[in-house]
């Protein structure tokens, strides 16, 4: 598989943001809000707890590998759709924290 780099990313998980916006004026005539992304994530934060558990045996749940890494990826989209959302330039935002970090433990 490719790698994609972060701008790319960035492009492809506002795009297939924006179908999803789609479908909820389809389906609830409005969008989700701001907050409601930021639950959806929050969710598949808590799932990527969960399946990490029963990857290390520590769930009694099996065959896991997959739906870990799609909601591994599923968690980043939804932090590039969220920093999207809020005026947060994600990269800035990460080279930020990288940088006080690094700083920090050295």
């Amino acid at each position: 598989m490719a790698k994609i780099s972060l701008e790319e990313l960035k492009q492809r998980s506002l795009a297939i943001r924006k179908q999803y916006r789609e479908l909820e004026l389809q389906h609830h005539g409005s969008e989700w809000t701001v907050e409601e992304d930021a639950l959806a994530f929050l969710t598949d934060a808590g799932l990527v707890g969960r399946l990490t558990m029963a990857q290390q045996g520590r769930w009694p749940k099996t065959n896991t590998d997959e739906e870990l890494r799609h909601k591994l990826g599923e968690s980043i989209w939804w932090l590039v759709v969220l920093s999207e959302r809020m005026n947060i330039d994600i990269e800035e935002a990460v080279e930020s924290f990288l940088s006080k970090t690094e700083i920090l433990i050295s």
